[in-house]
Formats: C-alpha cells, structure tokens, sequence
C-alpha cells in the first residue's frame, strides 16, 4: 500500500469504491482479474493499454509509481504489485476463502517465490510469445519512464523503477532477449515446476484438496509458459494434467484468451523461430 507521497495523482485519493488498472493481456491483471470474478466482487475497470503507452504518462505513473500493472483503488487506498493487492483483497473480502487460515505464512512464502520469476516470465513472453520488435522500448521512452512519477514507495527511493529500466536497456544491449537470458529463466521456472509436480501426487491442487490463490497464480504463469512452447505435458504430466482442469473453466480461461492478432503473430513468430532454430527447444535444449 503507497503513502499518499508516493501518490502524485491526488484525484485517486478521494476515490469511493474499488477501481481496477490493468491491461488484457497482462500476466499479473489476468491473475488480479481471476481472483476478483471468484470472489464476486464488483469492481470498476480502468483498461491501460500499454501497447499504445498509456503507463508511462504522469497521470498513470501519479498513480502507480513504478508504472506497471496491475494496480489497486479502494476507497483511496493505493495498493501496487499484484500478490500485495491479492494478499489486500483476500484480507478485505474473506469470502469465499482463497488463502486458507492455516497456510497464510506458507502462501505468503510461496507467492513471493513466485513474484521472483516475475522478469523470467516477460524474458519468455519477450522472446517466445510476442516478436522483440514490438516490445522493444526505445532509450528516449526509458529516459521518459525514469522522469516521471514520484520514484518512491513508502516514501522512499525504489529500487524496483530502476531494475525495471535496466531490463528494457538490456533488451536494447542485445537487441531483445538473449539466448543466455531465456535459458536462465527456462531453467528457474523447470525447477519451480519440479517441486509442484511432486506437490501435486494424490490431491488435486497445489495447496491440497482446494482451489487456493496459489493456483491462479500459477495457472497464469503455466498458461504463458505453455504459449512460449515450454513442454509442460513431456517434463510435468501432473503439473499438465492440473492446467488442462483449471484452463477448461471459463472463469480462467476466460481471462487469458488472446486476440485473434495476437494468437496470429506467435504462431508465425514461433513457426520463424523454428526455421531459424532459435525456437525455445534449441535455444534450452530440450528439444
């Protein structure tokens, strides 16, 4: 949750109600958005699209400082980064339960260690999922991006705005992302899919018998995962068989669908990827 001096788009403050920033095909707002349709809860949608740069502007960086989504209005309060405003929302709107009274400390644990894989997942999606190309921020937009807004998060100087310009500088250093770079973040997410996959012999969810927040954080990930060609069903046919029952609901699929254009471009994207042999196989060699 921001302190009002982090907030430099005061209008927000004095917001009644909840208020949701985010973007379609956002990992992290697919998830929030998940989350909030179990729940039941009404919410005001406010779309940013960040194709067209609607993040990197001072009204949407007064708000969300670090300029990404999704982020959080409720009742004045500002709350940034995905798992805070889902651990926020789990404790303002308890019903139905998504972190279970008992495993609070072990979900919290486990949700941070999945926001680590959080640059692993853009590394893949940037390279296997949507071309470099349209993705690549330029350094004038990263000189923009580190202009504008507070800079600050609890009053202080974050460190987290100047990981995030590094990123897109690296992606210009190497003009886009790395082989290096994508079998890094193949490699912490088979390790991370590992654990899951003994997890999840003889109970039907991550946590157990229950459908828990964890589980939509993970679908998310394992959805993206799956659009950049990662070989779920060969490497984790648990972790397989616990994706097909949850993407078979609408309620989850419903929320991570791409547009027809977008499903176009990766198709073509990964059939060029295959003719240059710079698909996700060659490049982390389990082909």
């Amino acid at each position: 949750m921001l302190h009002e001096s982090d907030v430099l788009t005061k209008e927000v403050l004095g917001w009644r109600g909840l208020h949701l920033f985010h973007f379609k095909g956002s990992a992290c707002s697919q998830k929030v958005r998940i989350f909030l349709n179990l729940k039941g809860i009404d919410w005001t949608s406010h779309h940013i699209n960040l194709a067209k740069g609607d993040h990197i502007t001072p009204w949407y960086m007064g708000i969300n400082p670090r300029g990404l989504v999704p982020a959080l209005v409720h009742d004045g309060k500002v709350i940034i980064e995905s798992n805070d405003i889902l651990e926020y929302l789990e404790a303002t709107f308890p019903e139905p339960v998504l972190i279970p009274a008992d495993r609070k400390e072990e979900m919290h644990r486990l949700l941070r260690e999945e926001d680590d894989l959080h640059l692993d997942i853009r590394a893949l999606s940037m390279r296997f999922v949507v071309p470099a190309f349209l993705v690549k921020k330029p350094e004038s937009e990263i000189r923009k991006y580190e202009g504008i807004g507070s800079g600050s998060v609890h009053g202080a100087v974050d460190p987290d705005k100047a990981r995030e310009a590094e990123f897109w500088r690296e992606m210009i250093r190497n003009n886009g992302i790395s082989d290096e770079r994508a079998s890094l973040a193949f490699e912490r997410f088979r390790r991370a899919l590992e654990q899951f996959e003994d997890r999840l012999e003889g109970q039907d969810f991550l946590l157990g018998d229950r459908l828990t927040l964890l589980d939509i954080a993970w679908y998310i990930y394992v959805r993206r995962l799956s659009e950049a060609s990662y070989p779920l069903h060969r490497l984790h046919p648990r972790i397989g068989e616990w994706f097909d029952a949850l993407d078979a609901r609408e309620d989850f699929r419903g929320e991570v669908r791409w547009s027809r254009a977008i499903g176009a471009i990766t198709r073509l994207l990964h059939g060029v990827q295959r003719l240059r042999r710079t698909d996700l196989a060659r490049v982390t060699g389990v082909g």
